[in-house]
């Protein structure tokens, strides 16, 4: 039978519990705790964490949420390239970003799963990008002309045959990431291997911190994931570029440079009305008043001299005009200046 405690018992059970000398399992209060640190003949309040020598995170928040915002413009680029590929809507937004070590990340894939080794140049190292077998297939099949209607998703590697569909795919999603990654660095990216089996592939030691993005993709009624593995010793040159005022500088200095080719594409096509101004002269009103048909306005200007050309009412541009292919036609010979009498 099992033992039943008396009063006295419970009491000091309750007594230890109060006391802090039995832990219960439960906290509600913060994971660290202030001490006083001496420092010369002053006190101070140090905080103290605990830390995870196994799981440390090199990646600071500021950074993590710069690199979230990099990968959201990636996931756009990626699901446009898709769905002009695919003739079909195909939308990919970013799910998660966290840290991780690379064999925790290896360890959390399926296998088989399609796996792809890609170079980033000039950056030292190789990226991976893995793609759910549940979106592999349903791209498949769409491409060799399937309705995905009863689509059966096999557990076993590719064929050659798939994967060289499937680097189709790859080869959107790395010209996707050299846009995305262009206001930090230049990336040249391309695609080294494909393996079915992510254990099997070791770019960094299992220990070594990696940031992995994770991505949705939906295309039709099919659904499935994506992972981005970015190692951080290859990213580790550019990471003082993903500060929070860094990254907003060079976000907006890259809407700006947007912008303005936008309105430059517009404005290539834009219709301006082009005049000659062959001379300029004074006049009474009563000889103005006085003009027959015939009559002759004698100008100061010799019939020779250069003309200017105005656009849209502004002078631009000085030459001379004459005859081309048995049109009136104005030969430019400079640009026109505010000291300029013609």
């Amino acid at each position: 039978m099992a033992e039943i405690l008396d009063q006295s018992e419970v009491d000091a059970l309750l007594a230890a519990v109060d006391g802090g000398d039995v832990n219960t399992g439960e906290s509600d209060g913060p994971e660290y705790v202030y001490t006083s640190v001496k420092k010369g003949r002053y006190l101070y309040n140090a905080e103290i964490r605990p830390y995870d020598f196994k799981r440390p995170e090199r990646v600071s928040k500021d950074q993590m949420r710069a690199l979230e915002t990099l990968h959201e413009g990636f996931a756009r680029a990626f699901g446009a390239g898709l769905s002009g590929f695919m003739r079909t809507i195909v939308e990919v937004k970013v799910a998660n970003i966290e840290q991780m070590t690379f064999s925790e990340f290896t360890h959390s894939l399926p296998n088989p799963t399609c796996f792809n080794l890609l170079a980033v140049q000039p950056l030292d190292g190789n990226i991976c990008l893995e793609l759910s077998p549940l979106i592999v297939y349903p791209i498949i099949d769409r491409l060799l002309g399937g309705s995905n209607a009863d689509l059966f998703i096999p557990q076993r590697p590719l064929t050659a045959i798939e994967q060289r569909l499937v680097q189709k795919v790859t080869n959107k999603g790395m010209i996707a990431l050299e846009e995305a990654w262009e206001s930090i660095t230049k990336l040249s990216v391309s695609h080294q291997d494909i393996e079915s089996n992510p254990q099997l592939v070791q770019i960094v030691p299992p220990n070594e911190v990696v940031v992995v993005v994770g991505f949705e993709i939906k295309m039709g009624g099919r659904a499935g994931t994506a992972s981005l593995c970015i190692p951080y010793n290859v990213i580790e040159p550019v990471m003082e570029k993903l500060s929070n005022q860094t990254w907003a500088q060079y976000k907006r200095n890259r809407q700006d440079a947007q912008l303005r080719h936008q309105l430059s594409k517009q404005l290539d096509v834009a219709r301006l009305t082009a005049s000659t101004l062959l001379a300029e002269t004074t006049i009474k009103l009563s000889d103005l008043m006085n003009l027959q048909p015939g009559d002759l306005i004698v100008t100061e200007k010799p019939a020779s001299g250069p003309l200017t050309l105005c656009i849209e009412g502004k002078r631009k541009y000085i030459g001379h005009i004459g005859q081309h292919k048995g049109n009136r036609a104005f030969k430019v010979k400079r640009k026109y200046h505010p000291k300029d009498r013609v």
